[in-house]
């Protein structure tokens, strides 16, 4: 099973358990054939036992499980018991027992056979729904939700807590939601979490290694939107989810972050400390494909390794990360794009001591940023096993590129400014021209700023020889242009439509 299937059936579980998405109407019995139906529709098979005393509908031995078609992996959560309460003011209170248990069986790329049971424990939960049949409206809040690692066997050992323990805390939950149904099941969901606190300890008996590591993540506020089909769901067929309509966005914030890191072992021993001031993660998935994007602000890491003499300390005043794919075949054009920062980073001077001890290079905080665009041709699903196994055996192209931007580039170290932009479109009828790749057309403009400076300082340093500083000079000379500016040079680098490639308008190839 892939990880994307068994993080979003695992993650839809748990949404269910933690925020009764799903459940909600004005009557028991509705609440509960709602609950069955869209467990049924995500893949899983649902028994249990069901009483009615007065207001108060009760659900026992409840078992939900599923086989996944395309691997051996299946899982199973038991409740011991649900009450739907109808109350005077036609609201519905939903009562989930202390503590849950999902059980999870699967193989291992490696194919080692592990089974995990997970506890999904809860203090003062406490839910309310609200609305009608056709738009239900709940809110919730609880003291504590945690999830621990109850049982850990691998190919029929069993891992004791001494040896693998995972718990996870959300503290301060505060949420509230909106499902609706027509064709589209439509939801909204917004929560606020004051923490999010994480410990994780392993241990090895054969090597005698050791790995701790603590955490939080406070003050977080999500918001996520989603439609979901409200038949016919299979979480095994991602294909078929996205063309009934499946499509999931959302976005997450905080405020600070800290983890802590040990670890001992045959190799050595070491500790690490990580804090940020903040950051983002953003998230969305449907039809017409798939982006992430993650940044963190002020992040802080010192770390100390028996291989290294000196502490490792860097602070990044700004990390980025964003990605956007298509997911389906189509013969039309998609967009995709790709982008890093690495934002203002510095090290200690310690550091730069084994580097620089004279202090030739300026110390200044240095930036990579990479941000790109394109368009591309995808010839085929991505989330489909057949033809995922007929793309490798036959191994053909996956896609087309047809076109890409470079939007922005900016390397900025040790003195010198690198920066970049440029278009460029691919055509893919003609793969001779460049050796097997699809033929180019388009241009980059450059301008470097403080190269020569930089050159110097490493000949003085004895990093760089002088043969070879002269002949970055040369090439320099050759293929850009004195700027306005001091110690600036620029170039424009283009490929024409005959294949030929030049610099400054001069061709080169």
């Amino acid at each position: 099973m892939s990880t994307f299937l068994k993080v979003y059936c695992t993650s839809a579980l748990s949404l269910l358990l933690g925020t009764t998405a799903g459940f909600a109407d004005v009557t028991n019995a509705d609440v509960w054939e709602n609950w069955q139906g869209y467990m049924t529709s995500m893949g899983y098979e649902v028994t249990a036992n069901e009483s009615v005393s007065g207001n108060i509908l009760t659900i026992t031995d409840i078992k939900m499980a599923m086989d996944f078609a395309i691997s051996d992996d299946n899982m199973v959560a038991a409740l011991p018991e649900i009450q739907f309460t109808e109350q005077s003011d036609g609201s519905v209170r939903v009562t989930i027992p202390k503590k849950t248990i999902i059980d999870l069986d699967m193989t291992l790329e490696t194919g080692e056979a592990v089974s995990a049971s997970i506890g999904y424990n809860q203090d003062s939960l406490d839910m309310i729904v609200t609305g009608d049949p056709d738009n239900f409206i709940y809110a919730y809040s609880a003291k504590v939700l945690d999830m621990t690692l109850d049982h850990l066997t691998v190919d029929e050992e069993v891992i004791g807590a001494g040896l693998a323990k995972v718990q996870v805390s959300l503290m301060d939950v505060n949420g509230n939601s909106t499902i609706s149904s027509s064709e589209l099941r439509a939801y909204s969901q917004a929560a606020n979490i004051g923490a999010i606190k994480y410990n994780a300890a392993f241990s090895d008996p054969e090597s005698g290694g050791k790995l701790k590591i603590e955490g939080a993540i406070n003050d977080l506020v999500s918001d996520s939107t989603g439609t979901m089909p409200n038949t016919g769901i299979n979480a095994q067929d991602v294909v078929t989810m996205l063309d009934a309509g499946f499509a999931v966005k959302g976005a997450l914030t905080y405020q600070a972050g800290n983890m802590d890191i040990a670890f001992d072992g045959p190799d050595g021993a070491g500790t690490a400390t990580t804090s940020s001031t903040g950051g983002e993660v953003a998230f969305a998935m449907g039809s017409n494909g798939m982006s992430y994007n993650v940044g963190q602000k002020n992040l802080a890491v010192n770390a100390l390794v028996s291989d290294v003499p000196l502490p490792i300390t860097f602070i990044m005043a700004e990390s980025k990360f964003n990605l956007a794919m298509p997911l389906r075949k189509s013969d039309e054009e998609q967009d995709f794009a790709f982008g890093f920062t690495m934002g203002d980073f510095t090290v200690s001077d310690m550091l730069w001591g084994m580097f620089d001890p004279s202090s030739r290079l300026p110390h200044n905080p240095a930036t990579l940023a990479v941000d790109l665009s394109g368009k591309a041709k995808v010839l085929f699903d991505f989330f489909d096993p057949d033809q995922a196994a007929a793309l490798e055996s036959s191994g053909a192209a996956p896609g087309e590129l047809n076109a890409l931007s470079l939007n922005s580039l900016i390397v900025d170290a040790v003195g010198a400014r690198l920066t970049a932009a440029g278009d460029f479109t691919f055509d893919n009828t003609d793969l001779v021209s460049f050796d097997g790749m699809p033929r180019p057309t388009g241009g980059i403009d450059l301008k470097l700023v403080g190269g020569n400076g930089l050159l110097d300082n490493l000949v003085n340093m004895g990093i760089l020889p002088e043969q070879q500083a002269m002949g970055a000079r040369m090439m320099m000379g050759l293929f850009a242009r004195a700027g306005t500016e001091p110690d600036t040079v620029t170039s424009k680098v283009e490929i024409n439509d005959a294949g030929h490639i030049l610099a400054n308008g001069q061709r080169i190839q």
